[in-house]
């Protein structure tokens, strides 16, 4: 039997984007996969009594080392801030290309806290910076030097001792390029050196606590029991930034959909499905139950979602159990035609990601798809005509052509760089000053906007002669035939609209690095937890892949 890939036009949706789970495809998890026969090894720390000062980490084979240079600086309370444009954080990190020398250290350490001011060279390949959770760090530490573990029940709450906010690469602030780099096999999927900085900084989070706790009560304390440690990830706070990041790469954006959806066509197809697939699959699915009911979120919007998630997936494990037979041919087709029909976006999207589970032989070779050499797509074919640009936006935007920008809700809303805090922001037109400023993310209206300026044109005029007369409207022209290619490229939806869900956008990219547990603090930004549940690095070499579905907290 063969299954079509589902339509870009349903998927492509920011509220079924905004309800992506992790999946197998996602680069923690798939970065983990990769690295577990390297050699890991903290090659420095040397913190003081208050556990300041720095280490370093490093993941080695054969003549290949990454090492994550870590910078632990005091700062006082006031000064602590999740913003990008805060100048102090608790700590600072670099992921340096090699074993860096004691020069390089002395240089880093002049230059790595400081971030945005700092220069780095292009021995350092990625860059970050984290803030305490003060109030679960301190605990942990007064717990563990009195000889005793912290209570579970609050660090379950939260998740993390520290949190990041941006990890810059590719050239940032004197930071390697791309390059430089991209040839390089180890690395050559999304995000892997981000993706390692994040997994290291943990792993640095786990030590410094056991240090001061070491330090206050010498005799007495005792380090963070293991089990508590793989249920902490990292925090991360993420706010409109992330935004314009996957209306920027179409084509990127484009191989990790498609990934996902030849993930699912693959298994929908499978005639046959042996016991022990079967098994894991539900094995999962029941597991992680566990998750939904340990999401804390303040947000009602959220709890909403979680709680309408959670009986879906009880619905669905019903009628696994007692209406469905796994010995029925293409049963995932079943199970996915069934899920359409009887639950939420959000728990459709849930249990595809669940169903890859127990197929590593489809969801590895997708997974080298899933970068992109995006300058190879960014000329314009200038020879083509207008006829062909019309033919492609009708087939390619059909919804998008249906909207009415004239009406005031389809475009009430635009997006600009902040001068104060150096982020996108999205402001009401009608009500705020700034809308001459506009950032070009209104795709869904420059569409419409070229597909009427094109119904004046002659049929058989070059695009060539098109733009000569109209320049503003390159950056759609080259949408539209990158989506010709790429079917997955472009969000389906109106990005200025009065009734727009940001954190839809961001939810979408953070569920292909592997976030869990979003937390909304409002409908712009959102906090989440990183590699909560993983394997510590000396566990990498034998761990449990669904180890995600099993977290114990």
């Amino acid at each position: 039997m063969k299954i079509e890939l589902r339509d870009p036009n349903t998927i492509m949706k920011l509220s079924r984007l905004g309800s992506f789970h992790q999946s197998k495809l996602s680069f923690l998890r798939s970065f983990l996969s990769e690295f577990k026969d390297w050699d890991y090894n903290r090659d420095i720390f040397n913190l003081d009594q208050k556990g300041y000062g720095e280490a370093v980490y490093s993941f080695k084979k054969k003549d290949r080392v990454y090492s994550l240079v870590c910078f632990a600086n005091p700062i006082k309370d006031e000064e602590r801030s999740d913003r990008v444009i805060a100048t102090k954080w608790d700590a600072a990190f670099t992921l340096h290309d090699g074993i860096p020398s004691s020069d390089d250290i002395k240089r880093l350490k002049d230059e790595v806290p400081k971030q945005e001011v700092g220069r780095l060279t292009f021995k350092e390949l990625t860059l970050s910076r984290a803030n305490k959770s003060v109030r679960v760090f301190n605990h942990v530490v007064e717990s563990l030097s009195e000889g005793k573990q912290p209570d579970v029940n609050l660090l379950s709450k939260v998740g993390y001792l520290y949190r990041t906010t941006a990890v810059y690469g590719s050239g940032k602030f004197g930071l390697a390029d791309r390059f430089r780099i991209k040839n390089r096999e180890e690395i050559n999927g999304p995000f892997r050196l981000e993706m390692m900085l994040v997994y290291l900084v943990r792993q640095f989070t786990f030590d410094q606590v056991n240090h001061v706790a070491h330090c206050k009560n010498p005799k007495k304390a005792v380090k963070l029991d293991k089990k508590i440690c793989k249920n902490l990830g990292i925090g991360n706070s993420t706010g409109l930034g992330m935004a314009p990041f996957i209306v920027n790469h179409p084509t990127l954006l484009n191989n990790w959909i498609l990934s996902r959806e030849m993930a699912l066509k693959e298994i929908r197809e499978i005639k046959i499905v042996e016991n022990e697939d079967s098994e894991l699959f539900i094995d999962c699915v029941k597991k992680s139950i566990k998750n939904i009911t340990s999401w804390n979120t303040d947000s009602e919007y959220q709890q909403k979602k979680i709680s309408l998630l959670l009986k879906n997936v009880e619905k669905f494990i019903n009628y696994i159990e007692n209406n469905f037979d796994f010995k029925t041919e293409y049963p995932f087709n079943e199970i996915y035609l069934w899920l359409e029909q009887n639950t939420c976006e959000e728990c459709i999207e849930y249990i595809v990601s669940i169903m890859m589970e127990p197929y590593n032989n489809i969801t590895n070779p997708l997974v080298s798809n899933m970068s992109s050499d995006e300058d190879k797509y960014f000329n314009i074919p200038t020879n083509r005509t207008v006829q062909e640009l019309r033919d492609i936006i009708e087939i390619k935007y059909p919804n998008i052509l249906d909207i009415n920008f004239d009406q005031k809700e389809n475009h009430q809303n635009f997006w600009f760089i902040s001068k104060n805090k150096e982020e996108p922001r999205l402001a009401d037109r009608f009500e705020e000053h700034g809308s001459e400023l506009e950032q070009p993310l209104a795709v869904a209206r420059d569409i419409k906007k070229l597909y009427e300026k094109l119904l004046s044109e002659k049929n058989n005029s070059s695009i060539a002669e098109f733009l000569s007369l109209n320049s503003e409207l390159r950056h759609v022209v080259r949408r539209a035939f990158i989506i010709e290619k790429f079917p997955y490229s472009e969000i389906q939806d109106n990005t200025i609209g009065k009734n727009i869900v940001p954190i839809d956008m961001l939810r979408l990219k953070l569920s292909f690095f592997g976030a869990l547990k979003f937390d909304p603090r409002s409908d712009k930004w959102l906090r989440i937890c990183m590699f909560q549940g993983a394997p510590l690095p000396d566990e990498l070499k034998n761990y449990d892949e669904q180890w995600v579905y099993k977290t114990n907290n």
